[in-house]
């Protein structure tokens, strides 16, 4: 029996959600977390037509919000997977908002979110492989496979960074900071 495949474009998702005022902060934009949400709405939707099964957000990588979405614009995510291992899958989102009256579109966002499948036991389940049909397909797919490697690195220098704390050498450490040293 072949191990199941699909392409990319099997996959691919765009959601279209306008943003409306109970979506806003105090500042009159949206907020953060509502577009976080509608991220991950867009990733289980991607990750789900690829894996054929329920999928889990297990981490999300790089979230930078570049430009503010207004009230009364229109945000489309759209979701591609980019790499497929054994049970997990990356998939990417590009958060665009068009502003209707203008007629005028701005990338707000780009992100990675890592995804598992699960079967009906909620145990991993097997991905189908990821036919890569482009250019862009394959520069995505080794992007991924760096990106996966940097964050074990990344990893591993954040747990040593946090084990190895040096309070009584806090006066030297805290000097040129911006804080007041009121422990002794």
């Amino acid at each position: 029996m072949t191990e199941p495949a699909r392409t990319v474009r099997q996959s691919q998702t765009t959601i279209t959600e306008l943003m409306v005022p109970s979506y806003a902060n105090f500042g009159g934009k949206i907020h953060g977390g509502i577009l976080l949400s509608l991220m991950d709405k867009v990733a289980y939707a991607c990750a789900t037509k690829h894996a054929g099964t329920y999928c889990v957000t297990v981490s999300v990588d790089n979230v930078d919000f570049l430009q503010p979405v207004e009230v009364g614009e229109l945000v489309s995510l759209h979701a591609s997977v980019n790499y497929v291992g054994r049970t997990s899958l990356v998939v990417g989102i590009r958060v665009e908002a068009l502003n209707v009256k203008r007629s005028t579109v701005k990338h707000t966002n780009s992100s990675f979110f890592t995804m598992v499948a699960k079967d009906d036991d909620e145990k991993p389940a097997t991905v189908p492989r990821l036919i890569l049909e482009s250019r862009d397909d394959v520069k995505r797919f080794i992007e991924a496979m760096n990106v996966r490697k940097v964050k074990g690195t990344m990893k591993d220098l954040m747990n040593d960074a946090r084990s190895h704390i040096d309070v009584a050498n806090a006066a030297e450490l805290l000097k040129n900071e911006r804080c007041i040293l009121a422990w002794k």
